[in-house]
């Protein structure tokens, strides 16, 4: 089930980093945000869950592709848990990064082989990312959401509890089973306009690297990811131009949102339009205007 090809030596207060694709990755904000934490800070890979007793395969299916240096000989790629380490000297603490999709089947079983990983490595701290869709507009910082297991990391964080109640992914199992047996936890959820849902969103996700490195004492130059945001921003800035049933529903959410920022208590029932009919003419124009 679980597997370590190489137990890492000489640890210090590693933090786990777990994201899955899926119902708890709204514009892929979560997984792109733990890739990039990843490759940044060079980690390696050293550790996996096996696939076979948590997934459906008919509804996540392996892939195929040619093995690297050959033209002939294909392998399978099957839709594995991965964990890679970071060691690095100028790190604060060692860096464990865990991406995988969402699995399908046996949550408690699965989580409970992240847990093995995560006693087996001392870790210190269970960080999961996510990524939820909202009714926030594009033009605002994106707004962080979350919780951890005790008020000080949460304050170093940023976030504040939320009120949520319902229905939960493997971001939600995971965090409650961590804290049932005794780990530091913690949960970081961007906010994701709803009406930008089918396209990556790079905003969203370097809000959350960018509020995860102060945790793990790193710095990184996050210029790429700039650059991402503003040629996402300049995509939909001209979208919004040339669109005036999109302008005027950004202009309701943008006047929604100052009214929950600046009030404590529940913002009014909305009157906003659907979003859904928005939704096709702004995917559609950033597949036409995407770079070669």
């Amino acid at each position: 089930m679980l597997t370590i090809r190489a137990q890492p030596q000489g640890l210090r207060r590693p933090v786990l980093i777990v994201a899955w694709s899926g119902w708890n990755d709204a514009a892929e904000a979560a997984t792109t945000a733990a890739r990039y934490l990843a490759t940044s800070l060079h980690a390696e890979k050293f550790a996996g869950i096996d696939p076979e007793e948590f997934y459906h395969f008919g509804l996540v299916r392996p892939s195929v592709r040619f093995r690297p240096g050959s033209e002939t000989e294909r392998e399978l790629v099957w839709p594995a848990t991965e964990f890679s380490i970071a060691q690095a000297p100028d790190l604060a603490r060692d860096v464990i990064v865990g991406v995988a999709v969402e699995p399908h089947l046996r949550w408690k079983t699965y989580c409970g082989a992240v847990l093995e990983l995560a006693r087996r490595c001392e870790v210190t701290l269970v960080l999961t990312l996510g990524a939820l869709l909202a009714e926030v507009p594009h033009t605002r910082p994106v707004r962080l959401v979350g919780g951890a297991s005790d008020p000080e990391l949460a304050a170093r964080l940023g976030v504040r509890p939320t009120r949520y109640e319902g229905p939960t992914g493997i971001v939600g199992v995971l965090n409650t089973i961590s804290r049932e047996q005794g780990f530091a936890t913690a949960s970081l959820w961007a906010n994701v306009p709803h009406y930008i849902s089918g396209i990556e969103n790079p905003k969203a996700t370097r809000a959350l690297v960018e509020r995860v490195l102060p945790l793990l004492g790193a710095t990184l130059d996050l210029a790429d990811l700039d650059e991402a945001v503003k040629q996402f921003e300049a995509n939909l800035a001209e979208i919004v131009a040339q669109n005036a049933k999109i302008a005027g529903y950004v202009k309701k959410l943008e006047s929604k949102d100052a009214e929950a920022q600046a009030a404590a208590t529940a913002a009014p029932v909305s009157d906003l339009p659907p979003a859904s009919e928005l939704v096709a003419e702004i995917e559609q124009f950033l597949r036409q205007h995407r770079p070669e």
